[in-house]
């Protein structure tokens, strides 16, 4: 293990913006799971550049960084938990589901929802062991979406098209996937926004041609 304590201490001392990117993309590329409270706080700061370094370098880290990440996600700083919400997304450890199932649905920032409802689709389902407990959670998850498809914002809805085209191809159940086909072809036809329409329509086109190869 390499010793991070020049990575750190460089992240902690920063005297500029462009020194502190810097300094967290040194950090973040020794790749050691010892940085992984530096760069959780580093999502904190008033610095996207950096953040967005520390958002790749604890995406590279994968599972270690799911339960100390829950543990230390902000309650105040909504920018923080924006970015600490899109790095479970790409994750993808269910571990992380209660939490986006919630900042999903209620969550005040607009970022920290489209965020959490496009990670919804994006979870390892396969990591449930037991498929009586994964189906289950797999329709608290399009519940979610189907309330979040008539969200005012339509950054939100279209979050909501991602992650079904995601969770599509991850249901086996066919009333489930079913379930997901006719919410997609709800948005592709009646959302105002042509985005939202064009990005469920491209879901359902993949659909189509999954099914005939």
């Amino acid at each position: 293990m390499s010793d991070l304590h020049p990575y750190i201490h460089a992240v902690e001392t920063a005297t500029s913006a462009p020194a502190l990117c810097e300094a967290v993309v040194q950090l973040a590329q020794q790749k050691d799971t010892a940085a992984i409270p530096t760069l959780i706080a580093v999502l904190g700061y008033n610095n996207p550049a950096a953040a967005q370094a520390a958002v790749a370098g604890l995406i590279a880290l994968g599972d270690a960084v799911v339960e100390p990440l829950l543990a230390q996600l902000d309650g105040y700083n909504y920018g923080a938990r924006a970015y600490g919400v899109r790095v479970l997304g790409n994750i993808g450890h269910p571990a992380a589901l209660r939490v986006l199932l919630a900042a999903a649905q209620s969550d005040f920032a607009p970022s920290v929802r489209r965020a959490a409802t496009k990670a919804l689709g994006t979870l390892r389902w396969q990591l449930i062991p037991e498929e009586t407990a994964r189906e289950a959670q797999l329709r608290e998850a399009l519940t979610v979406l189907q309330r979040n498809s008539e969200a005012a914002d339509w950054a939100v809805r279209y979050a909501v098209g991602v992650a079904l085209d995601h969770l599509h191809q991850q249901a086996a159940a066919r009333a489930l996937r079913e379930a997901v086909r006719f919410l997609l072809n709800h948005l592709s036809d009646r959302d105002p926004d042509i985005v939202v329409r064009s990005r469920c329509q491209l879901a359902l086109q993949r659909d189509s041609l999954s099914m005939h190869t």
